[in-house]
């Protein structure tokens, strides 16, 4: 059986990069287990009735745990919400020298109401687009050197420095949560069997975007 996650096709120049393959594996069951479900009513009630009240608990356990997963996504997007203010005030600062995105806190504000049905694939691009952003500031400050002085200026770096540290520790937490997710519904039987019967699907961990996957390849001293 092929890997699900596919890196063998790719076209990488030199060796393998590691990377996050965004890609969902719904979850899929065969006939044995179904064989399995009608074996344990086959050998009594008891059996069949103690599997089913375990798989009420599998799906509990499922649903608070994409709950989690939401949670911590939300949390994410909070942090990216605060970045694009806080960016934007920048910008402002900078007498709108810079042509931000205005599009961005739109999007973020979308994917905390639910209104993306491809979240978890998207959330990656709009981190991309906050970077983005604040590459375009570094720009206007290489263009007006003079401009770093400035209070305001400097409260806004320092700021966003410590939102990135807050997005970096919340990728995190969300990421454990999705690992815990892709363990569980793989679990077999019951919580594998659960899953499969509700159509749920892997998640696609948090990664960092290419722009700065090539810029840490960078000499930087």
């Amino acid at each position: 059986m092929a890997n699900p996650l596919d890196e063998v096709h790719d076209q990488v120049s030199e060796g393998r990069d590691a990377r996050v393959i965004e890609k969902q594996i719904p979850v899929k069951v065969g006939i044995g287990s179904t064989i399995f479900e009608i074996i344990l009513w086959v050998c009594g009630i008891i059996p069949g009735i103690i599997f089913l009240f375990m798989k009420i608990n599998a799906g509990t356990y499922l649903r608070s745990l994409e709950q989690k997963i939401q949670s911590a996504a939300s949390t994410i997007d909070n942090y990216l919400e605060q970045r694009v203010v806080i960016l934007q005030n920048a910008a402002r600062l900078l007498d709108k020298a810079i042509d931000l995105d205005k599009d961005v806190l739109t999007k973020v504000a979308a994917y905390r109401g639910g209104v993306n049905p491809n979240v978890d694939a998207s959330r990656n691009q709009v981190s991309s687009q906050v970077d983005q952003l604040f590459g375009q500031i570094n720009v206007a400050f290489e263009r007006y050197p003079d401009i770093k002085a400035h209070d305001e200026i400097q409260n806004c770096l320092q700021q966003n420095s410590y939102l990135q540290k807050e997005v970096t520790a919340a990728r995190d937490t969300y990421n454990d949560c999705v690992f815990e997710w892709n363990s569980a519904i793989q679990q077999w039987p019951t919580k594998m069997i659960v899953a499969a019967k509700a159509g749920y699907t892997t998640r696609i961990p948090f990664s960092t975007t290419q722009e700065i996957r090539s810029a840490a390849r960078g000499v930087f001293f």
